[in-house]
């Protein structure tokens, strides 16, 4: 009987045991299932009113928010659908397009000829390939000259012209120098830190307050960068013949975006009633540049690519001024609250606007380039 009980025993507690087992493995089997369904809610698009605080800057943008996701889901999310979307790709796309313009202009900086004078006419001669411009001569002169060379004025004319273009193929290098391209590659430098840091400000700010905090700071630093290397180029190559005047635009443009650097890091200067003030800051910053451009026009008057260098940085500043505004008053959602949560909001076309502004100074600095390049001071 004693054997008989304590098989019994021993069966029940294997039993008892088993079941614990799986009670156990139902308890952690709904531990994970539980995990799983709060990550993929905690994951999930919310509306305006269920933001923190600090995730609250537009009232009229209702839905479509990421509060608060784990690291790896935020930075996921650049492929997915919601507000923030097309303000990450409108200036990542527009990083792209600068870097490859970066690259493209360094490759055709040409050499620079150190050949201020005729003193260096012997070597270069030596080194010149004089065979292929005699060759270049000879076409020339043979789609000119009549089939039996009957010496008629036109065709000395002809022949004239053709010995000028190969002195001129010839000639040309020694009074081609390029000028310093620092100023124009600042300008290049300071576009792609804006759009980059903004795409990345964009993507980033909602994973928690300390990080939306720093990405904020970088974002506004951007904006500052971006407005003043824009002034780069057109203060530097305008004034490089008047060292003065080039330094003290220089200095005050760098002095005033280093300021508001400084400023844009206080915590009130994120606060959503300072929209309004912080787009006033920027747009000041670039109404700062039309002493330069006015006293630019006033020096070279008499210069075509004044002129064409100005009407470029009219439209730019038209640009700026045009994306400012309507990031101010935030047009067009304020009209239709929850219309444009995921695509036309202010803040996307303040992106294309900034972006068209910027590529526009681009072909400002080309202008510049070849102006200083030929013409010198």
């Amino acid at each position: 009987m004693s054997s008989r009980h304590e098989g019994r025993t021993a069966s029940s507690e294997i039993f008892e045991n088993r079941s614990d087992c799986e009670d156990e493995s139902k308890v952690c089997s709904k531990a994970m299932k539980g995990k799983k369904l709060w990550k993929r809610v905690r994951c999930q698009l919310v509306e305006y009113h269920s933001l923190p605080g600090y995730l609250r800057d537009n009232e009229y943008i209702l839905g479509h928010y990421r509060s608060e996701w784990p690291l790896k889901q935020v930075i996921l999310s650049i492929f997915t659908i919601h507000n923030e979307t097309l303000n990450v790709w409108t200036h990542l796309i527009g990083f792209f397009l600068f870097l490859s313009l970066t690259i493209y202009t360094a490759m055709r900086v040409p050499e620079v000829v150190d050949l201020r004078s005729f003193q260096h006419l012997p070597d270069f001669l030596r080194r010149a390939d004089l065979h292929n411009i005699r060759w270049h001569v000879l076409e020339l002169l043979s789609n000119c000259l009549p089939e039996r060379f009957s010496p008629t004025n036109q065709t000395s004319e002809c022949v004239l012209c053709a010995v000028k273009e190969g002195a001129a193929n010839l000639i040309a290098p020694l009074m081609f120098q390029p000028i310093t391209r620092w100023p124009f590659f600042a300008f290049l430098g300071g576009a792609m830190f804006c759009l980059l840091s903004s795409s990345i400000c964009h993507l980033l700010s909602c994973h928690s307050e300390r990080l939306s905090y720093i990405m904020l700071r970088l974002d506004y630093a951007g904006i500052a960068a971006l407005i003043s290397t824009s002034f780069y180029p057109p203060v530097y190559y305008s004034f490089m013949c008047n060292p003065f005047f080039c330094r003290l635009y220089l200095g005050f443009i760098t002095i005033f975006g280093i300021a508001t650097i400084i400023f844009s890091l206080l915590p009130v200067f994120q606060n959503p009633e300072y929209r309004t003030f912080r787009a006033s800051l920027f747009f000041g910053m670039g109404v700062s540049g039309a002493a330069p451009i006015l006293h630019k026009l006033i020096l070279y008057s008499d210069q075509p690519e004044a002129l064409q260098t100005t009407v470029y940085e009219i439209v730019m500043g038209a640009f700026y001024g045009i994306g400012a505004l309507i990031y101010a008053t935030r047009i067009p959602e304020r009209w239709k609250p929850g219309r444009f949560d995921i695509a036309g909001q202010s803040h996307q076309l303040f992106h294309v606007l900034v972006v068209a502004g910027a590529y526009t100074h681009y072909h400002t600095g080309l202008v510049y380039l070849k102006w200083r390049d030929l013409k010198g001071c």
